[in-house]
Protein backbone atom coordinates (compact mmCIF):
# COMPACT_ATOMS: atom_id res chain seq x y z
CA UNK A 1 0.00 0.00 0.00
CA UNK A 2 1.34 3.80 -0.29
CA UNK A 3 2.21 5.43 2.24
CA UNK A 4 3.27 8.69 1.13
CA UNK A 5 0.73 11.86 -0.13
CA UNK A 6 2.78 11.52 -3.24
CA UNK A 7 1.71 7.93 -3.63
CA UNK A 8 -1.62 8.21 -2.45
CA UNK A 9 -2.15 10.91 -5.14
CA UNK A 10 -0.94 8.65 -7.98
CA UNK A 11 -3.23 5.84 -7.04
CA UNK A 12 -6.12 7.86 -6.59
CA UNK A 13 -5.43 9.78 -9.79
CA UNK A 14 -4.65 6.00 -11.66
CA UNK A 15 -7.91 4.27 -10.40
CA UNK A 16 -10.25 7.05 -10.80
CA UNK A 17 -10.67 5.70 -14.88
CA UNK A 18 -11.15 2.45 -13.68
CA UNK A 19 -13.34 3.13 -10.85
CA UNK A 20 -15.60 5.00 -13.18
CA UNK A 21 -15.80 1.94 -15.86
CA UNK A 22 -17.03 -0.45 -12.82
CA UNK A 23 -19.33 1.79 -11.76
CA UNK A 24 -20.77 2.43 -14.78
CA UNK A 25 -20.51 -1.36 -15.93
CA UNK A 26 -22.27 -1.77 -12.30
CA UNK A 27 -19.78 -4.04 -11.27
CA UNK A 28 -20.20 -3.71 -7.56
CA UNK A 29 -18.14 -6.29 -6.18
CA UNK A 30 -15.44 -4.91 -7.82
CA UNK A 31 -15.85 -1.59 -6.80
CA UNK A 32 -16.01 -3.18 -3.30
CA UNK A 33 -12.53 -4.92 -4.04
CA UNK A 34 -10.84 -2.13 -5.01
CA UNK A 35 -12.07 0.06 -2.44
CA UNK A 36 -11.41 -2.59 0.42
CA UNK A 37 -7.26 -2.03 -0.36
CA UNK A 38 -7.41 1.46 -0.22
CA UNK A 39 -6.07 3.53 3.11
CA UNK A 40 -8.96 6.11 3.48
CA UNK A 41 -6.28 8.62 2.69
CA UNK A 42 -5.98 6.93 -1.01
CA UNK A 43 -9.58 6.82 -1.17
CA UNK A 44 -10.29 10.76 -0.80
CA UNK A 45 -7.92 11.28 -3.26
CA UNK A 46 -9.61 9.23 -5.47
CA UNK A 47 -12.77 10.67 -5.19
CA UNK A 48 -10.26 14.10 -5.85
CA UNK A 49 -10.44 12.67 -8.66
CA UNK A 50 -13.49 11.90 -9.72
CA UNK A 51 -15.43 14.68 -11.68
CA UNK A 52 -19.23 13.52 -11.75
CA UNK A 53 -21.44 13.70 -9.23
CA UNK A 54 -22.88 10.04 -9.58
CA UNK A 55 -19.61 8.77 -9.60
CA UNK A 56 -18.58 10.45 -6.11
CA UNK A 57 -21.45 9.45 -4.45
CA UNK A 58 -21.31 5.85 -5.43
CA UNK A 59 -17.91 5.24 -4.37
CA UNK A 60 -19.00 7.57 -0.74
CA UNK A 61 -22.02 5.33 -0.33
CA UNK A 62 -20.49 1.97 -0.35
CA UNK A 63 -18.39 3.08 2.41
CA UNK A 64 -18.97 1.91 5.80
CA UNK A 65 -20.06 4.91 8.14
CA UNK A 66 -16.94 4.80 10.30
CA UNK A 67 -15.35 4.58 6.86
CA UNK A 68 -17.17 8.00 5.06
CA UNK A 69 -16.79 10.44 8.08
CA UNK A 70 -12.93 9.56 7.98
CA UNK A 71 -12.51 9.43 4.48
CA UNK A 72 -14.31 12.79 4.25
CA UNK A 73 -12.28 14.75 7.09
CA UNK A 74 -9.11 14.02 4.60
CA UNK A 75 -10.67 15.77 2.02
CA UNK A 76 -9.67 19.46 2.00
CA UNK A 77 -12.75 22.66 1.95
CA UNK A 78 -13.64 22.61 -1.46
CA UNK A 79 -13.73 19.12 -1.87
CA UNK A 80 -15.71 18.58 1.02
CA UNK A 81 -18.10 21.86 0.08
CA UNK A 82 -18.81 19.81 -3.40
CA UNK A 83 -19.45 16.30 -1.38
CA UNK A 84 -22.22 18.30 0.84
CA UNK A 85 -24.67 19.60 -2.41
CA UNK A 86 -24.15 15.99 -3.25
CA UNK A 87 -25.54 14.77 0.22
CA UNK A 88 -29.54 14.88 1.45
CA UNK A 89 -29.77 16.37 5.24
CA UNK A 90 -30.39 12.54 6.36
CA UNK A 91 -26.60 11.45 4.72
CA UNK A 92 -25.38 14.78 6.08
CA UNK A 93 -26.72 14.44 9.53
CA UNK A 94 -25.55 10.71 9.83
CA UNK A 95 -22.00 11.93 8.20
CA UNK A 96 -21.53 14.78 10.88
CA UNK A 97 -22.78 12.82 13.93
CA UNK A 98 -19.63 10.35 12.96
CA UNK A 99 -17.34 12.49 12.77
CA UNK A 100 -14.94 13.70 15.17
CA UNK A 101 -15.72 16.87 17.36
CA UNK A 102 -12.67 18.70 15.95
CA UNK A 103 -13.00 17.42 12.32
CA UNK A 104 -16.45 18.52 12.62
CA UNK A 105 -15.50 22.10 13.67
CA UNK A 106 -12.95 22.36 11.07
CA UNK A 107 -15.42 21.71 8.22
CA UNK A 108 -18.11 24.36 10.12
CA UNK A 109 -14.95 26.48 10.47
CA UNK A 110 -14.05 26.69 6.88
CA UNK A 111 -17.97 26.87 5.49
CA UNK A 112 -19.66 29.83 4.81
CA UNK A 113 -22.02 31.28 7.49
CA UNK A 114 -25.20 30.18 5.35
CA UNK A 115 -23.86 26.32 4.63
CA UNK A 116 -22.91 26.30 8.56
CA UNK A 117 -26.37 26.99 9.70
CA UNK A 118 -27.87 24.82 7.76
CA UNK A 119 -24.81 22.10 8.91
CA UNK A 120 -25.42 23.05 12.67
CA UNK A 121 -29.41 22.55 12.54
CA UNK A 122 -29.01 19.07 11.36
CA UNK A 123 -26.77 18.22 14.70
CA UNK A 124 -28.69 16.61 17.47
CA UNK A 125 -28.47 18.87 20.34
CA UNK A 126 -25.81 17.64 22.46
CA UNK A 127 -23.41 17.47 19.43
CA UNK A 128 -24.89 21.28 18.39
CA UNK A 129 -23.74 22.71 21.91
CA UNK A 130 -20.16 20.68 21.71
CA UNK A 131 -19.45 22.30 18.44
CA UNK A 132 -20.55 25.86 18.75
CA UNK A 133 -18.91 25.70 22.29
CA UNK A 134 -15.62 24.73 20.38
CA UNK A 135 -16.84 27.33 17.44
CA UNK A 136 -17.01 30.16 20.49
CA UNK A 137 -13.29 30.32 20.64
CA UNK A 138 -11.12 32.83 18.90
CA UNK A 139 -10.04 31.77 15.09
CA UNK A 140 -6.68 29.82 15.37
CA UNK A 141 -6.91 29.48 19.02
CA UNK A 142 -6.19 25.92 20.15
CA UNK A 143 -9.65 25.51 21.50
CA UNK A 144 -10.79 25.50 17.83
CA UNK A 145 -8.25 22.44 17.33
CA UNK A 146 -9.09 20.52 20.42
CA UNK A 147 -11.37 17.48 20.97
CA UNK A 148 -13.52 17.25 24.95
CA UNK A 149 -13.57 13.60 23.71
CA UNK A 150 -11.20 12.95 26.38
CA UNK A 151 -11.02 10.30 29.49
CA UNK A 152 -11.13 11.85 32.94
CA UNK A 153 -10.55 9.62 36.21
CA UNK A 154 -11.03 11.37 40.41
CA UNK A 155 -7.54 11.59 42.28
CA UNK A 156 -10.22 9.82 44.64
CA UNK A 157 -10.59 6.28 42.73
CA UNK A 158 -8.83 3.88 42.97
CA UNK A 159 -7.02 2.29 39.91
CA UNK A 160 -9.75 -0.31 39.76
CA UNK A 161 -12.71 2.24 39.62
CA UNK A 162 -10.35 4.18 36.98
CA UNK A 163 -9.82 1.14 34.68
CA UNK A 164 -13.90 0.06 35.07
CA UNK A 165 -14.36 4.06 34.08
CA UNK A 166 -12.08 3.42 30.68
CA UNK A 167 -14.06 0.25 29.95
CA UNK A 168 -17.59 2.00 29.99
CA UNK A 169 -16.52 5.18 28.35
CA UNK A 170 -13.51 4.45 26.52
CA UNK A 171 -15.04 3.57 23.11
CA UNK A 172 -16.15 7.51 22.75
CA UNK A 173 -12.75 8.93 23.83
CA UNK A 174 -10.29 10.09 20.91
CA UNK A 175 -7.28 8.12 22.64
CA UNK A 176 -6.75 6.39 26.29
CA UNK A 177 -3.24 6.38 25.62
CA UNK A 178 -3.24 9.30 28.38
CA UNK A 179 -5.78 9.53 31.07
CA UNK A 180 -6.39 13.22 32.80
CA UNK A 181 -7.37 13.56 36.94
CA UNK A 182 -9.58 15.59 37.77
CA UNK A 183 -10.63 17.49 41.04
CA UNK A 184 -14.64 17.82 41.86
CA UNK A 185 -14.51 20.49 40.07
CA UNK A 186 -13.41 19.41 36.94
CA UNK A 187 -9.96 21.26 37.47
CA UNK A 188 -7.06 19.26 35.99
CA UNK A 189 -4.13 18.18 38.59
CA UNK A 190 -2.11 15.86 36.88
CA UNK A 191 -2.01 13.29 34.01
CA UNK A 192 -1.19 9.31 33.57
CA UNK A 193 -0.11 6.90 31.34
CA UNK A 194 -2.66 4.09 30.91
CA UNK A 195 0.59 1.55 31.23
CA UNK A 196 1.07 3.02 35.23
CA UNK A 197 -2.60 1.65 35.77
CA UNK A 198 -2.42 -1.62 34.09
CA UNK A 199 1.18 -2.48 35.83
CA UNK A 200 0.10 -1.15 39.28
CA UNK A 201 -2.07 -2.67 41.81
CA UNK A 202 -5.80 -2.31 41.50
CA UNK A 203 -6.52 -1.50 44.76
CA UNK A 204 -3.78 1.59 44.41
CA UNK A 205 -5.77 4.93 44.86
CA UNK A 206 -5.11 7.40 42.03
CA UNK A 207 -3.64 9.76 43.76
CA UNK A 208 -1.02 7.80 44.96
CA UNK A 209 0.54 8.24 41.35
CA UNK A 210 0.30 11.72 41.08
CA UNK A 211 3.27 14.34 40.83
CA UNK A 212 1.37 17.55 39.97
CA UNK A 213 4.24 17.80 36.94
CA UNK A 214 2.26 18.25 33.46
CA UNK A 215 2.24 19.90 30.36
CA UNK A 216 -1.31 22.03 29.20
CA UNK A 217 -2.26 24.27 26.79
CA UNK A 218 -4.57 27.53 27.61
CA UNK A 219 -8.07 26.97 24.95
CA UNK A 220 -7.21 30.60 24.26
CA UNK A 221 -3.40 29.99 23.55
CA UNK A 222 -2.61 30.54 19.32
CA UNK A 223 -2.19 27.13 17.52
CA UNK A 224 1.20 27.91 17.35
CA UNK A 225 1.52 27.21 20.86
CA UNK A 226 0.12 23.74 20.92
CA UNK A 227 2.87 22.81 18.24
CA UNK A 228 5.93 24.17 20.25
CA UNK A 229 4.27 23.11 23.41
CA UNK A 230 4.34 19.05 21.25
CA UNK A 231 7.73 19.27 20.58
CA UNK A 232 9.20 20.22 23.30
CA UNK A 233 7.46 17.58 25.59
CA UNK A 234 7.28 14.78 22.98
CA UNK A 235 3.47 14.02 23.88
CA UNK A 236 1.48 12.88 21.50
CA UNK A 237 -1.77 14.12 23.11
CA UNK A 238 -1.75 18.07 25.47
CA UNK A 239 -4.56 18.75 27.38
CA UNK A 240 -6.48 21.64 27.14
CA UNK A 241 -7.28 24.00 29.98
CA UNK A 242 -9.72 26.96 30.30
CA UNK A 243 -8.44 30.39 32.70
CA UNK A 244 -9.48 28.77 35.82
CA UNK A 245 -7.50 25.36 34.95
CA UNK A 246 -10.72 23.37 34.31
CA UNK A 247 -10.10 20.60 32.01
CA UNK A 248 -11.96 21.49 28.48
CA UNK A 249 -10.62 19.25 26.13
CA UNK A 250 -7.48 17.82 24.43
CA UNK A 251 -5.11 18.53 21.94
CA UNK A 252 -4.09 15.04 19.38
CA UNK A 253 -0.96 14.97 17.21
CA UNK A 254 -2.99 14.92 13.89
CA UNK A 255 -4.28 17.91 14.83
CA UNK A 256 -1.18 19.43 15.53
CA UNK A 257 0.70 18.01 12.37
CA UNK A 258 -2.00 20.06 10.12
CA UNK A 259 -1.37 22.92 12.22
CA UNK A 260 2.25 22.86 11.54
CA UNK A 261 1.99 22.13 7.68
CA UNK A 262 -0.23 24.98 7.67
CA UNK A 263 1.75 27.40 9.88
CA UNK A 264 4.80 26.70 7.76
CA UNK A 265 3.31 27.21 4.76
CA UNK A 266 2.06 30.30 5.34
CA UNK A 267 5.43 31.34 6.65
CA UNK A 268 7.19 29.86 3.43
CA UNK A 269 4.77 32.10 1.22
CA UNK A 270 5.22 34.98 2.93
CA UNK A 271 9.06 34.95 3.24
CA UNK A 272 9.06 34.19 -0.58
CA UNK A 273 7.62 38.29 -1.09
CA UNK A 274 3.93 37.40 -1.65
CA UNK A 275 0.62 36.71 0.51
CA UNK A 276 -0.10 33.24 1.89
CA UNK A 277 -2.54 31.24 -0.27
CA UNK A 278 -5.14 29.79 1.71
CA UNK A 279 -6.10 26.76 -0.76
CA UNK A 280 -3.61 24.19 -2.74
CA UNK A 281 -1.50 26.24 -5.37
CA UNK A 282 -3.60 24.03 -8.18
CA UNK A 283 -7.08 24.60 -6.50
CA UNK A 284 -6.41 28.65 -6.55
CA UNK A 285 -7.54 30.64 -9.47
CA UNK A 286 -5.71 32.05 -11.48
CA UNK A 287 -7.09 35.95 -10.96
CA UNK A 288 -6.57 35.28 -7.10
CA UNK A 289 -3.48 33.89 -7.55
CA UNK A 290 -2.05 36.81 -9.88
CA UNK A 291 -3.29 39.47 -6.45
CA UNK A 292 -1.67 37.35 -3.55
CA UNK A 293 1.53 37.51 -5.78
CA UNK A 294 1.13 41.07 -7.36
CA UNK A 295 0.20 42.99 -3.93
CA UNK A 296 4.00 42.27 -2.65
CA UNK A 297 5.88 42.36 -6.39
CA UNK A 298 4.12 46.54 -6.72
CA UNK A 299 5.15 46.97 -3.11
CA UNK A 300 8.94 45.70 -3.72
CA UNK A 301 8.79 47.22 -7.65
CA UNK A 302 8.09 50.50 -5.51
CA UNK A 303 10.91 49.79 -3.44
CA UNK A 304 13.70 49.43 -6.04
CA UNK A 305 12.34 52.76 -7.79
CA UNK A 306 14.36 53.83 -4.51
CA UNK A 307 17.42 52.10 -6.41
CA UNK A 308 17.00 54.38 -8.86
CA UNK A 309 16.96 57.36 -6.88
CA UNK A 310 20.11 56.73 -5.32
CA UNK A 311 22.12 55.82 -8.20
CA UNK A 312 20.49 59.03 -9.70
CA UNK A 313 22.35 60.79 -6.76
CA UNK A 314 25.86 59.60 -7.17
CA UNK A 315 25.64 60.31 -10.56
CA UNK A 316 28.38 62.84 -10.94
CA UNK A 317 30.98 60.19 -8.97
CA UNK A 318 29.99 57.65 -11.81
CA UNK A 319 31.00 59.87 -14.10
CA UNK A 320 34.18 60.52 -12.57
CA UNK A 321 34.92 56.56 -12.34
CA UNK A 322 32.56 55.13 -14.32
CA UNK A 323 34.38 51.71 -13.78
CA UNK A 324 32.79 51.46 -10.72
CA UNK A 325 29.23 50.94 -12.56
CA UNK A 326 30.40 47.50 -13.59
CA UNK A 327 30.40 46.16 -9.97
CA UNK A 328 27.01 47.38 -9.18
CA UNK A 329 25.22 44.34 -9.28
CA UNK A 330 28.32 42.81 -7.79
CA UNK A 331 27.82 44.87 -4.50
CA UNK A 332 23.93 44.57 -4.79
CA UNK A 333 23.68 41.08 -4.89
CA UNK A 334 26.29 40.62 -1.83
CA UNK A 335 24.43 42.52 0.50
CA UNK A 336 20.97 41.35 -0.26
CA UNK A 337 22.05 37.52 0.25
CA UNK A 338 23.34 38.33 3.27
CA UNK A 339 20.64 39.99 5.02
CA UNK A 340 18.20 37.43 3.56
CA UNK A 341 20.19 34.62 4.99
CA UNK A 342 20.47 36.52 8.10
CA UNK A 343 16.57 36.74 8.23
CA UNK A 344 15.47 33.47 6.79
CA UNK A 345 18.00 32.32 10.06
CA UNK A 346 16.38 34.69 12.98
CA UNK A 347 12.33 33.94 11.45
CA UNK A 348 12.97 30.52 11.88
CA UNK A 349 14.90 30.80 15.05
CA UNK A 350 11.92 32.53 16.61
CA UNK A 351 9.43 30.31 15.34
CA UNK A 352 10.20 27.86 17.33
CA UNK A 353 11.73 29.38 20.53
CA UNK A 354 15.35 29.69 20.24
CA UNK A 355 15.15 33.66 19.84
CA UNK A 356 13.03 36.11 21.90
CA UNK A 357 12.62 39.63 21.60
CA UNK A 358 14.76 40.17 24.81
CA UNK A 359 17.57 38.67 22.97
CA UNK A 360 17.89 41.05 20.50
CA UNK A 361 21.15 42.80 21.83
CA UNK A 362 22.81 39.10 21.30
CA UNK A 363 21.42 38.82 17.65
CA UNK A 364 22.94 42.39 17.34
CA UNK A 365 26.17 41.27 18.33
CA UNK A 366 26.42 38.66 16.59
CA UNK A 367 25.00 39.67 13.36
CA UNK A 368 27.66 42.53 13.54
CA UNK A 369 30.83 39.79 14.09
CA UNK A 370 29.34 37.62 11.63
CA UNK A 371 28.29 39.93 9.18
CA UNK A 372 31.79 41.63 9.71
CA UNK A 373 33.85 38.35 9.07
CA UNK A 374 31.44 37.62 5.85
CA UNK A 375 32.56 40.86 4.47
CA UNK A 376 35.91 40.62 5.24
CA UNK A 377 35.79 37.53 3.19
CA UNK A 378 33.66 38.80 0.53
CA UNK A 379 35.13 41.91 0.33
CA UNK A 380 38.98 39.94 0.01
CA UNK A 381 37.39 38.03 -2.67
CA UNK A 382 36.50 40.78 -5.10
CA UNK A 383 40.16 42.66 -4.20
CA UNK A 384 41.25 39.73 -5.29
CA UNK A 385 39.35 39.58 -8.73
CA UNK A 386 40.76 42.80 -9.73
CA UNK A 387 44.11 42.29 -9.16
CA UNK A 388 43.67 39.35 -10.94
CA UNK A 389 42.03 40.39 -13.80
CA UNK A 390 44.43 43.60 -14.02
CA UNK A 391 47.17 41.18 -13.85
CA UNK A 392 46.03 38.54 -16.73
CA UNK A 393 45.10 41.23 -18.84
CA UNK A 394 41.59 40.41 -18.81
CA UNK A 395 40.46 44.06 -17.89
CA UNK A 396 41.69 47.31 -17.32
CA UNK A 397 40.47 49.19 -14.08
CA UNK A 398 42.94 51.93 -14.09
CA UNK A 399 40.88 55.14 -15.21
CA UNK A 400 43.20 57.48 -17.68
CA UNK A 401 45.58 58.90 -14.81
CA UNK A 402 43.16 60.00 -12.59
CA UNK A 403 43.80 56.72 -10.33
CA UNK A 404 45.08 53.28 -9.73
CA UNK A 405 43.30 49.62 -10.27
CA UNK A 406 44.37 49.15 -6.84
CA UNK A 407 42.50 52.22 -5.56
CA UNK A 408 39.56 50.59 -7.74
CA UNK A 409 40.36 47.22 -6.00
CA UNK A 410 40.39 48.74 -2.49
CA UNK A 411 37.22 50.65 -2.99
CA UNK A 412 34.94 47.76 -4.02
CA UNK A 413 36.55 45.48 -1.35
CA UNK A 414 35.55 48.16 1.53
CA UNK A 415 32.26 48.45 -0.23
CA UNK A 416 31.46 44.83 0.09
CA UNK A 417 32.53 44.63 3.85
CA UNK A 418 30.47 47.83 4.54
CA UNK A 419 27.62 46.37 2.84
CA UNK A 420 27.65 42.60 3.79
CA UNK A 421 27.77 43.89 7.16
CA UNK A 422 25.06 46.39 7.06
CA UNK A 423 22.96 43.20 5.39
CA UNK A 424 23.75 41.00 8.07
CA UNK A 425 22.72 43.30 10.75
CA UNK A 426 19.54 44.50 8.88
CA UNK A 427 18.40 40.79 8.24
CA UNK A 428 19.12 39.69 11.72
CA UNK A 429 17.19 43.23 13.92
CA UNK A 430 14.25 43.57 11.31
CA UNK A 431 12.54 40.33 12.10
CA UNK A 432 12.71 41.57 15.88
CA UNK A 433 11.81 44.51 15.43
CA UNK A 434 8.42 43.59 13.25
CA UNK A 435 7.76 41.44 15.83
CA UNK A 436 8.08 43.69 18.87
CA UNK A 437 5.40 45.86 16.73
CA UNK A 438 3.33 42.80 17.04
CA UNK A 439 3.83 42.17 13.16
CA UNK A 440 4.19 38.60 11.87
CA UNK A 441 8.13 38.39 11.46
CA UNK A 442 7.51 36.35 8.11
CA UNK A 443 6.21 39.35 6.60
CA UNK A 444 9.67 40.79 6.20
CA UNK A 445 10.42 38.33 3.47
CA UNK A 446 14.07 38.17 1.97
CA UNK A 447 13.04 40.21 -1.26
CA UNK A 448 11.80 43.16 1.06
CA UNK A 449 14.98 42.50 3.14
CA UNK A 450 17.03 42.38 -0.59
CA UNK A 451 15.55 45.65 -1.28
CA UNK A 452 16.25 47.38 1.51
CA UNK A 453 19.93 46.36 1.31
CA UNK A 454 19.89 47.46 -2.18
CA UNK A 455 18.99 50.66 -1.54
CA UNK A 456 21.39 51.55 1.14
CA UNK A 457 24.13 48.95 -0.39
CA UNK A 458 24.42 51.73 -2.83
CA UNK A 459 24.85 54.45 -0.29
CA UNK A 460 27.86 52.76 1.42
CA UNK A 461 29.12 51.84 -1.76
CA UNK A 462 29.42 55.54 -3.46
CA UNK A 463 30.51 56.67 -0.39
CA UNK A 464 32.95 54.70 0.37
CA UNK A 465 34.23 55.23 -3.53
CA UNK A 466 33.69 59.34 -2.42
CA UNK A 467 36.32 59.01 0.37
CA UNK A 468 38.78 56.61 -0.98
CA UNK A 469 39.39 57.78 -5.11
CA UNK A 470 38.59 61.64 -3.58
CA UNK A 471 35.43 61.96 -6.40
Amino acid sequence: MPNSIEQSQFVGGLLAPEIQELIDQKRTAEVYEALAQLQDPEVADLLDHLESPHHRMVVFRFLSRERQAEVFAHLNAEHQERLLQDLSNEQLAQLLEDMATDDRTTLLEEMTGEVTARLLALLKPEDRKRTQFLLGYPPQSVGRIMTPDYLAVRSNWTIQQALDHIRKYGRDAETFSMLYVVDEKGRLLDDLRLRHLLLDDPATPIKALLDGQFPALQATDDQEEAVRMMERYDRPVLPVVNSEGILVGIVTFDDVADVAEEETTEDIHKMGGMEALDEPYLAVPLLSLVRHRGVWLSVLFLGQMLTATAIAHYQDSMKAAYVLTMFIPLIISSGGNCGSQAATLIIRAMAIGEVTLKQWFVVLRRELVCGALLGLLLGVLGLLRIILWQYTGWADYTQDETFHYMDVALTVGIGIFGVVTWGSLMGGLLPIIIKRLGLDPATISTPFIATLVDVTGLIIYFNAAILILQL
